[in-house]
């Protein structure tokens, strides 16, 4: 995945202590508003991406990747301490938890996205990877504010029963119940769909039926799942074009 660039941008693996604190300082202006680090457990047991500013060194955008052999791994990931992943438990293929997803709020440019995107699909190829999944997160916890995104998450992109997550977490948003006489508007829907979010859809992505509310980070977020097989191929084709 090394150096994988797009115009401008270019995607690496963070490498040294000052890369990850670098993350760690992009991730806590944009989820908890302060000039801090954010940092976990997680990040030691995570590789980390970062997407940069080739002209000026900034660091644009930042993820992470945790591998897990399949799902009798799932436990060990960030999401199962608000989910009940145990469904997931029997998925026999090699899985990829994605997390802490930002992009620095100067750069509107989409170029930053498909760069981040290419790094995926890369590490995905390279790795065989069969599943990624991750927290999604739609800014503030008032959930008024994003009704049409999730009439819309509940109309039409609620996971496979087989693979559905259970309640865990202590406060949830029970969208699928809450809003099932609603309709959504599918622009408005879409236009208020957090970014990263409406990329898993259109990939054919699927969330859970509730949202958990995080105090901490601000955030109310589903858990989403992509299996990459069932990747529509025109998709496919196009991310692979940009990753090669």
């Amino acid at each position: 995945m090394a150096g994988k660039s797009h115009g401008k941008y270019q995607a690496r693996f963070a490498q040294t202590d000052a890369d990850l604190i670098a993350a760690q300082r992009l991730r806590s202006s944009l989820f908890r508003k302060d000039d801090g680090v954010d940092t976990d457990g997680f990040d030691a047991i995570c590789r980390h991406v970062l997407v940069e500013d080739c002209t000026t060194g900034t660091l644009v955008c930042c993820f992470r990747f945790l591998p897990l052999k399949n799902g009798t791994e799932i436990a060990r990931s960030y999401s199962a301490q608000y989910y009940d992943l145990s469904a997931l438990e029997a998925y026999e293929g090699s899985m990829v938890e994605m997390g802490r997803f930002c992009v620095h709020p100067d750069y509107k440019d989409a170029a930053v996205l498909r760069v981040a995107w290419s790094a995926m699909t890369t590490y995905v190829d390279e790795n065989k990877v069969d599943m990624l999944f991750g927290c999604s997160s739609f800014s503030g916890t008032d959930t008024a504010a994003h009704v049409e995104p999730f009439a819309l998450l509940k109309e039409h992109h609620l996971a496979p029963k087989r693979w559905l997550p259970r309640v865990k977490a202590p406060r949830v948003f029970r969208f699928a119940t809450a809003l099932k006489p609603r309709k959504p508007n599918l622009k408005a829907a879409m236009r208020a769909m957090p970014p990263l979010l409406r990329t898993y859809l259109v990939m054919g992505g699927w969330v859970s039926d509730h949202a958990v509310v995080d105090k901490d980070l601000n955030t109310l977020h589903v858990f989403t799942g992509l299996e990459v097989g069932r990747v529509p191929e025109t998709r496919a084709r196009l991310l692979r074009a940009h990753a090669g």
